[in-house]
């Protein structure tokens, strides 16, 4: 997902306009590598509810633009079939179908016996 939007956004050093959805970018992207890390390092319950945010705040934000629009960002109002926008709704969707069992999952499962006998 972070490669998706640095793409969209032209660049890493690049901010898309307006100044608050490139913020929003770059807020994304962190949080997706971040969550990555933590998914890698063994921490699924942060890991996983961090992916499920990751997922639905641009699934929020794809609606928003294309639909009512927000402020000072109209270009995008109905424009749906937009190719990377479809890319990253398929990859958006799939996360949040994953990660939303997974996080609950996570707060199923017993804790290690080696963190009981601390």
């Amino acid at each position: 997902m972070a490669a998706i939007h640095i793409v969209d956004q032209g660049g890493i050093t690049a901010t898309r306009d307006p100044y608050y959805i490139g913020v929003a970018y770059h807020v994304l992207e962190i949080a997706a590598v971040i969550t990555a890390v933590l998914l890698l390092a063994g921490l699924p319950r942060p890991g996983w509810l961090l992916a499920a945010g990751v997922a639905a705040g641009p699934l929020l934000g794809y609606i928003l633009t294309r639909g009512p629009g927000l402020p000072g960002a109209g270009d995008d109002i109905g424009n749906w079939t937009e190719p990377l926008g479809l890319v990253s709704l398929a990859v958006e969707g799939l996360l949040l179908l994953l990660s939303v069992p997974l996080f609950v999952r996570s707060l199923r499962t017993e804790p290690s016996k080696a963190r009981s006998t601390e």
